[in-house]
């Protein structure tokens, strides 16, 4: 019966005219954001930190939720009708997606990702409403041991499951946890790698790195890869048939019940649940053959799996303060900008925040439903806009967004500059998400190592002394030398690749 009283304090919380209100604009402009190509939730969300600073909390993070869940719904738009993924996990949506808006069924490939996607999302929901609970129960029992080996697990995992080159996913978050180092030290009053800068003397904005990193970074990326875009006029009849919807049951279960499981994961989340969906139902389906012709299965598995992966990543973040993946480190750093210190006392001293942000996701499920089928027409006519004129309007929003942070150029200059530090690594093959978690952890890893250590009388033994703290820093060593095991090396890099 808790779980009820929560849900209605959240509902009670979600229903709150202003807080439906934004819970429409973050699934409109992520449906947007999800139908242009080339932009992404992690880009906009960050973009938007400057205008969340106004907002109340709750109606910020509903929001921010609904810009990257919405997205998931957007992505799969120009993926079926354009053969050009919007969003990363719409990837694999675009092989037989595509293939049936050919063949003339486009209005059932959109109508079969739409009802996947609202159903996953449903049930994704209702796990994040009956797991994050108890999982935040067993980390309020944490000491400052057991959270430093759970943020050393936590980045661990995102070298294991990050694209690329381990040695880059490493060197990144090593960069990232060097950059959380500046500013004054705490508990001396030390400056710290600020070259004798006051303006860094408070540390470097989260928002000036977000910005810069995914922003301008993605864009002057973009700027080089401009396509061309024919976009199929006609879409046909919307509503599958019955056939349709037999074939559709079964991966959708699938496809739901996967990405809820890998979007929990560090480095999970959409993409990597909807890839792992459209494997599987190639493998398990009656229909195999037609995999990359057209197959049905072949939208539904990955965009239920990734709108599942997308809602259950809520639950480390809301729960234990750890980001699963960049999107999440993006809505932990609108949480402490908001005051909130992110953890499980936030289900505790914040349970109309923490119950309304689950409550908002049923809501923007229903609004995505309505939003996507009836305006195809608009959204088509989105993703004819060229980036040569989207694009020069971004960058006036982000320069106004971060010079509104503390009135200085400064701020501005240093966005340009980790803009085109992100556009350097994007060529060198080095994802800047392990920076951004490094750089959110970086920080709170040193202040739970600190308090640690002043409680065990500077004995470092207390993180392998204590069990939940020793089998953690456990998994993370296990983690790590088994993914660099040459053969295991090579398997990864074939699946990433695949």
């Amino acid at each position: 019966m808790e779980i009820l009283s929560n849900l209605a304090v959240g509902f009670d919380t979600a229903l709150n005219l202003t807080n439906m209100l934004y819970c429409l604009i973050g699934v409109f402009l992520g449906t947007a954001i999800g139908v242009l190509p080339g932009l992404g939730p992690t880009a906009t969300i960050a973009m938007l930190l400057p205008a969340t600073f106004t907002l109340p909390p709750v109606s910020s993070l509903i929001m921010l939720s609904g810009i990257y869940y919405g997205a998931q719904y957007g992505g799969s738009t120009t993926a079926i009708l354009v053969n050009l993924p919007g969003e990363s996990s719409s990837v694999v949506t675009a092989i037989d997606g595509y293939k049936m808006a050919r063949n003339g069924r486009a209005g059932v490939a959109l109508a079969t990702a739409a009802l996947g996607s609202f159903f996953a999302g449903c049930v994704a929901t209702v796990i994040l409403a009956l797991f994050a609970p108890p999982l935040a129960d067993i980390a309020l029992r944490f000491g400052p041991a057991e959270y430093f080996s759970l943020m050393v697990l936590g980045l661990v995992a995102s070298v294991v499951l990050a694209h690329g080159s381990l040695l880059r996913a490493i060197g990144m978050i090593i960069v990232g946890l060097l950059l959380g180092l500046i500013g004054t030290d705490v508990n001396s009053g030390t400056p710290r790698y600020t070259f004798d800068l006051p303006e860094l003397a408070d540390g470097i904005n989260f928002v000036v790195v977000a910005m810069g990193m995914f922003g301008l970074g993605e864009i002057i990326s973009n700027l080089e890869q401009e396509e061309s875009r024919s976009v199929l006029a006609k879409v046909g009849r919307l509503w599958p048939s019955k056939d349709d919807f037999k074939r559709m049951v079964a991966p959708v279960l699938r496809g739901t019940v996967l990405g809820s499981a890998l979007g929990i994961l560090p480095g999970g989340g959409a993409m990597l649940s909807s890839f792992a969906a459209y494997s599987l139902e190639k493998k398990v389906s009656k229909n195999s053959a037609e995999f990359g012709k057209g197959a049905i299965e072949g939208v539904a598995a990955p965009e239920s799996a990734n709108n599942a992966g997308a809602q259950t990543s809520f639950i480390p973040m809301l729960t234990l303060g750890i980001p699963s993946n960049p999107v999440m480190a993006l809505m932990i750093g609108a949480m402490i900008i908001q005051g909130i210190q992110p953890g499980p006392a936030v289900m505790t001293e914040q349970p109309a925040l923490f119950w309304g942000i689950i409550a908002s996701m049923w809501i923007g499920n229903f609004f995505l439903v309505v939003l996507n089928l009836p305006l195809i027409g608009m959204w088509v006519r989105m993703i004819m806009v060229p980036y040569h004129f989207l694009y020069p309007g971004i960058l006036v929003f982000c320069a106004i967004g971060v010079f509104s942070l503390s009135n200085t150029e400064f701020d501005v200059f240093l966005m340009a500059a980790f803009g085109v530090f992100g556009y350097i690594c994007a060529k060198l093959g080095c994802e800047p998400a392990p920076m951004l978690l490094g750089f959110i952890i970086g920080p709170m890893m040193e202040e739970y190592l600190r308090r640690a250590l002043l409680l065990s009388r500077s004995d470092p033994m207390i993180f392998l002394q204590r069990p939940i703290s020793a089998t953690m820093l456990a998994i993370s060593v296990i983690a790590l030398a088994v993914v660099l095991l040459p053969s295991l090396r090579k398997k990864r890099d074939e699946a990433f690749v695949e």
